[in-house]
């Protein structure tokens, strides 16, 4: 952008050829500064509203406007008659002004033309167009909800300084569970600076390895005091921890937006205290439920045990075991009786059979010819019948009926002989 204010020939004619031989008095820089402020454009701002105090009669009236989050502020100059009556000190506001910058003490402020107050129907739609975004991208989906630990080793709260809300807490959860201990982070819950203390909180206790579940509490209070726990910034940070988080918001009918991504929905911080810790007395009376109602169980097995027990020896074989003894000792006698009679008789058919194969075989036998003198011959173990199948000098083997002879043969005739 070409300037408009000359530089005198003797000064750099841009602040980047100031040199400390060169310097650019201040009235330059100054009036560069005004000239480049003046250039800007007129805008729409937003913030929160702060030491205003109406001066009577005067044609301008001045306030601080302050961011609605961080720390930072500027002054804005308006001319009386344009200045809303119904805007006061901690009014949010949108305002369309014109950057001023004045050289004498070197300030730089906003010159308003119009200051518009910021209706609760305006921050209920904002916070409403943030919800569909958010739902959208799957942040309230009940799958990505955890379970809150039975009983977690320390509970995270994260609550105002001095607030009834952690006394809620605190004295509501120890009355329930005395050995619940705390790891608490006391910080700005209101206002500019709440979103920030309160992230900066939720991620130490996320981190803390010992913290089971964190709680953010807070009691009632209007929309615009609610307003941090609906800041994305936040809504965010508890998506993205991996410990599981408790909103205790307000009263029943408060609902900011925290209270949707939360693993847990406490309508109040006392309710908070009732949801993260168990009730000492209902578990101990749930125990000794349990033990009676097991004692009652074991001794209704015991007696139902001991009634079929006395159901089984009562019994006829059971009262008098000998007597099923004595009957298989009596068909055991019948069954030796009967196997020894049928073996008898098994063998004396055996040696009748036996009898009538020996007479059988004996008049089948050669012995009765062998003993009326004769004898067989034999020559390597066959039978010689013939004169042809032996040679004179040939051995052969003779049975007799009583005896062998081993015999050599001295003459073999061929003719027949008779005997």
């Amino acid at each position: 952008m070409f300037s408009k204010i000359p530089v005198p020939a003797e000064l750099p004619q841009h602040a980047a050829q100031t040199t400390p031989e060169r310097p650019w008095p201040l009235r330059l820089l100054s009036a560069k500064i005004r000239e480049y402020v003046a250039a800007m454009s007129r805008l729409w701002v937003e913030g929160e509203v702060i030491t205003l105090q109406r001066r009577p009669g005067a044609k301008v009236q001045f306030f601080t406007l302050r961011d609605l989050e961080a720390n930072t502020s500027i002054t804005v100059k308006i001319m009386t008659h344009l200045l809303p009556a119904t805007v006061e000190s901690g009014s949010r506001v949108v305002v369309c002004a014109k950057p001023d910058f004045y050289e004498g003490n070197g300030s730089l402020s906003l010159w308003a033309d119009d200051v518009r107050p910021v209706g609760l129907g305006d921050i209920l739609a904002r916070i409403e167009l943030l919800k569909v975004q958010l739902a959208a991208e799957g942040l309230f989906e009940i799958s990505r909800k955890r379970p809150l630990p039975f009983l977690p080793r320390t509970i995270g709260l994260i609550c105002g300084r001095n607030t009834k809300a952690k006394e809620d807490v605190v004295v509501n959860a120890t009355l329930r569970w005395p050995a619940a201990t705390f790891d608490i982070r006391e910080v700005q819950v209101q206002g500019a600076g709440a979103v920030e203390a309160m992230i900066a909180a939720l991620v130490e206790l996320d981190e803390a390895a010992d913290v089971d579940v964190i709680v953010l509490a807070r009691g009632g209070g209007s929309v615009e005091d609610l307003l941090p726990f609906s800041d994305e910034r936040l809504v965010r940070a508890a998506a993205a921890a991996t410990t599981p988080i408790v909103s205790a918001i307000g009263h029943e009918g408060d609902s900011p937006i925290l209270d949707l991504v939360a693993d847990l929905r406490a309508s109040t911080p006392t309710d908070a205290a009732k949801r993260i810790v168990p009730d000492v007395a209902e578990e101990a009376a749930g125990i000794a439920e349990a033990l009676r109602r097991g004692r009652n169980s074991i001794d209704l097995r015991i007696a139902q045990a001991e009634a079929e027990l006395n159901a089984l020896t009562s019994r006829p074989t059971i009262a008098n075991p000998f007597t099923m003894v004595d009957v298989r000792e009596q068909d055991l006698a019948s069954l030796t009786s009967w196997l020894r009679s049928y073996t008898n008789r098994s063998i004396d058919a055996a040696a009748f059979d036996t009898s009538v194969l020996v007479g059988k075989l004996r008049a089948l036998s050669p012995q009765s010819t062998l003993e009326r003198g004769y004898s067989i011959l034999l020559r390597d173990g066959h039978v010689v019948s013939r004169s042809s199948q032996v040679e004179a000098g040939t051995p052969v083997h003779a049975v007799l009926s009583a005896g062998h002879l081993e015999l050599t043969v001295r003459e073999v005739s061929q003719g027949a002989r008779n005997v």
